[in-house]
């Protein structure tokens, strides 16, 4: 993507890197990108220029030493395109495989990075894991409010571009963008022999998937299982369920708060997880117990089934609780992340009251 796609004649205030080679150009005024003479970079300026009309604050005086623009007093002449920030993301963060720079991002760019989009989604990943951020593009009406996520950005040389509405949706794919997109490090689910280990004692909620693959549904059911405390959302062994823009800002932060968790086969998956002291509760349309009249075990795996199917019947049969939600009749049911939170709440109400 070159900085004609977005529209350089709009972008007078940005700071970012060059997206031929990914080196850091925050500080060039020339034409070019300094570490590999792409002509696909606009004019620069650096995050004092463009907060100065935001918060009555002049711009930085000068550096000594050659003007702005000349190749002699150019910091980027003297150092090598930027790396990986020291503070290295965690080892369940995917990286970018080995090989050249441009071909591994090639390469790894679909796999090792997202774009998310929603002002809650990205302030939860800087709030989480800051060194996840790759690039940042936003709105300027968005600026004051991110003043310091842009103050982060200029110190970890992570670029930043400030384009219109429009280009925003192009980048987001979507009109519900809020004025902010970010390209983030995407993270992988842990297996369930490394979460469990890690869980502490006591009560613990988490969600077996079943089939779900709506992402705004996936979404929603992150932000009630963020909302509730749920410990971590269980992927079956060959899902394709993963995160997504649009789930992220569903989820409105609550990606960065519940673990995704990835199981192994079916039979393993139970033997393990009641190994652990888990009870696995089926939850049915109709023909369960009454969640709110049923005894709620302290450790619960509520599987929630596909979106028009339900749980596979087989496997409610093997679970160790059928439960369902009393309600009218007026409607067949509620969809699957209502019903999600409404389970939720009941253990959430019966076990941690």
């Amino acid at each position: 993507m070159s900085a004609g796609d977005l529209g350089c004649g709009l972008l007078s205030s940005l700071l970012w890197s060059c997206f031929a080679c990914d080196s850091f150009a925050g500080y060039s005024c020339g034409p070019a990108c300094h570490a590999c003479s792409s002509t696909c970079v606009a004019p620069q300026h650096n995050l004092d220029n463009v907060m100065k009309q935001h918060d009555g604050r002049g711009a930085r005086p000068p550096r000594e030493g050659a003007p702005r623009g000349s190749t002699a007093g150019n910091p980027w002449n003297r150092s090598p395109p930027r790396s990986t920030p020291a503070a290295a993301p965690s080892s369940t963060t995917l990286a970018s495989p080995g090989g050249s720079p441009a071909a591994g991002r090639a390469a790894g760019h679909a796999r090792a990075e997202m774009r998310l989009y929603g002002i809650n989604a990205v302030q939860a990943v800087f709030k989480a894991r800051p060194q996840a951020l790759r690039k940042l593009y936003l709105s300027e009406a968005r600026i004051p409010q991110f003043k310091a996520l842009l103050a982060w950005c200029v110190s970890q040389r992570i670029g930043y571009r400030v384009v219109e509405e429009a280009d925003l949706s192009k980048l987001a794919a979507s009109a519900h963008h809020e004025g902010i997109v970010a390209e983030v490090l995407r993270v992988a689910p842990q297996p369930l022999q490394e979460w469990l280990a890690a869980l502490p004692q006591g009560p613990v909620l988490a969600l077996w998937l079943d089939g779900v693959g709506n992402p705004h549904n996936f979404g929603a059911m992150l932000r009630s299982s963020a909302h509730f405390g749920v410990a971590g959302l269980l992927l079956p062994a060959g899902s394709t369920l993963g995160l997504s823009g649009a789930a992220a800002r569903v989820a409105e932060g609550g990606a960065e708060a519940v673990p995704l968790v990835q199981l192994p086969d079916t039979a393993t998956a139970m033997a393990q997880l009641r190994q652990a002291g888990f009870a696995i509760a089926a939850t049915l349309v109709d023909g369960g117990q009454d969640v709110f009249a049923a005894a709620l075990p302290q450790r619960l795996v509520y599987v929630m089934g596909a979106e028009s199917e339900g749980m596979d019947r087989a496997f409610a049969r093997d679970c160790d609780l059928q439960l369902s939600i009393r309600g009218s009749g007026k409607v067949e049911s509620l969809n699957v992340a209502s019903a999600t939170a409404v389970f939720q709440a009941a253990w959430h109400a019966r076990v941690l009251a």
